[in-house]
């Protein structure tokens, strides 16, 4: 069976679904027999040896259970009479360490009370001695691949679930699939993680999953707009002030550290940060406790810290800008966001999120389960896969909810998009020495091939009129003018002659 094998495929698979015949096992199977009598252990041995199984070997229950303890198995064959212990205590010491592991019994007693009583203790199968070689081995071979399946669906499910737990972050990339391990991985823990990326590519969405996911999620997230607020102001919201501090400090005043407790603080734009409370924050960092404003008194905090920032950290150290020791105690996780220029193909499914986002806040275009209904016209998706997003995700946000707002109907043309979006430039479509496209054209360039053959046969039956040309295709006359630009039609009236003037 393949790793790759889809969860639908998994999730129905019983062991009659393998094939009869027998096929050879990985050399990295390994099986433990567990069986007193001498000529047992070297028959099967010699049997599953053949069969390229790696076979270890215990003459009595303590040393079989030692044994099952420091290794792991893809199968354990357990006698059921032993002369130190019986083979049901052996299973059921087997059960309470491992659930998993598939064992058979082995007997030369075979009773169907017996087999029952071993299937219930969590026996996976149960063979009479002497057995059928070629029996024995199929249901083996069975058993280890169920139990391989099994795992590869356990680990698949994992994996789904890490990479699609966040709801709000939307991506199909391989670079999006990859930081949404690592969220899932690094959330967890208590370590300090520094996020970094581009303005608008999401790095407080990635702070927030963080913070959701870890043990401190039924706690405060708190977000501090580092940039915003001058260096004194952002010391008193930062670490509070007791009551006199300064002029207008008529009472004691909490400041986010203290809000954050037990919680999450996450910096956005932590490199614009006064060398001031570059100072105040390193010593929260290293104490866990802080000094408010006009106090004499220390107050202790248990808050993990998430930055985020569109500079260049290290740049700044290396200007004197920014200092080193802060720098490397933010810098213990970096993760960063790739921009959307780089993962065009996660332009689609954030299309589609943000149409189901803005059509529900509207109340407009959806069916019964609540998801949009609208989807951009070729022209305009080709539109949003030529841009390169300088604001990334929030650009195309502010694009999507636009076109909610202003869409009549279910397909959205290319002219609801913003004109400086319409302005980029004409549709490039290549062509080879012959005039035709390459063999390599995408999808877009055939449609849109398709489309300007057809615009400039209308408009030629017309004598380039685009009016008649628009009635013609049955399109408005707004959307043939946005497509003629679009795809660089050329407008070429005829010059009437005297004839024709008459």
């Amino acid at each position: 069976m393949s790793g790759t094998t889809s969860l639908v495929a998994l999730s129905n698979f019983s062991v009659s679904d393998l094939p009869v015949d027998r096929v050879s096992p990985p050399a990295a199977r390994r099986i433990l027999v567990i069986d007193d009598e001498a000529d047992i252990r070297e028959s099967l041995e010699l049997l599953l040896t053949a069969e390229n199984y790696r076979v270890e070997l215990a003459e009595n229950a303590t040393v079989g259970l030692q044994k099952f303890e420091s290794n792991a198995y893809d199968l354990v064959l357990l006698d059921l009479m032993m002369p130190d212990r019986s083979g049901m205590e052996v299973l059921t010491d087997i059960r309470q360490r491992d659930t998993e592991t598939p064992v058979f019994m082995l007997t030369a007693y075979g009773s169907v009370e017996v087999a029952v009583k071993a299937l219930k203790l969590g026996a996976n199968d149960y063979f009479s001695k002497p057995w059928d070689n070629e029996k024995l081995l199929i249901e083996i071979d069975h058993m280890i691949a169920r139990g391989r399946l099994e795992r590869e669906n356990a680990q698949l499910k994992r994996a789904l679930k890490q990479r699609y737990a966040f709801p709000n972050i939307v991506g199909k990339s391989h670079q999006m699939l990859k930081l949404l391990d690592e969220v899932a991985q690094v959330a967890p823990s208590r370590a300090t993680i520094l996020v970094t990326g581009e303005t608008g590519t999401g790095k407080e969405l990635i702070a927030k999953a963080i913070h959701a996911h870890s043990a401190r999620a039924d706690h405060a997230f708190v977000p501090v707009n580092s940039g915003s607020l001058p260096s004194d102001l952002l010391e008193s919201i930062l670490f509070g002030h007791v009551k006199g501090a300064f002029t207008g400090a008529i009472a004691r005043q909490k400041g986010l550290f203290e809000t954050a407790n037990r919680g999450t603080i996450f910096f956005d734009e932590i490199g614009t940060i006064s060398p001031e409370i570059q100072v105040k924050l390193l010593r929260v960092m290293q104490d866990r406790e802080f000094l408010p404003l006009g106090s004499s008194e220390s107050v202790k905090v248990d808050v993990r810290i998430i930055a985020a920032t569109n500079a260049d950290l290290k740049k700044q150290v290396d200007e004197g800008k920014f200092r080193e020791d802060l720098y490397y105690r933010l810098n213990v996780i970096n993760l960063d966001l790739p921009p959307l220029r780089d993962r065009k193909e996660d332009i689609p499914p954030l299309v589609e999120h943000f149409f189901t986002k803005y059509c529900r806040e509207n109340e407009k275009f959806l069916n019964n389960e609540k998801l949009s209904v609208l989807s951009f016209e070729p022209d305009a998706v080709q539109i949003l896969m030529e841009h390169t997003w300088p604001g990334n995700v929030r650009e195309l946000e502010n694009v999507v909810e636009r076109a909610v707002v202003l869409a009549n109907s279910g397909s959205v043309p290319a002219h609801v998009l913003p004109d400086y979006l319409q302005q980029i430039g004409g549709l490039k479509i290549r062509r080879d020495a012959s005039g035709t496209l390459p063999s390599d054209a995408s999808l877009f360039e055939m449609v849109a091939d398709f489309e300007r053959k057809t615009i400039v046969e209308s408009l030629e039956e017309v004598n380039y009129s685009q009016t008649e040309a628009a009635e013609r295709l049955h399109i408005p006359l707004s959307t043939l003018n946005q497509k003629i630009k679009r795809l660089n039609v050329e407008i070429r009236r005829k010059a009437t002659t005297e004839s024709e003037r008459r």
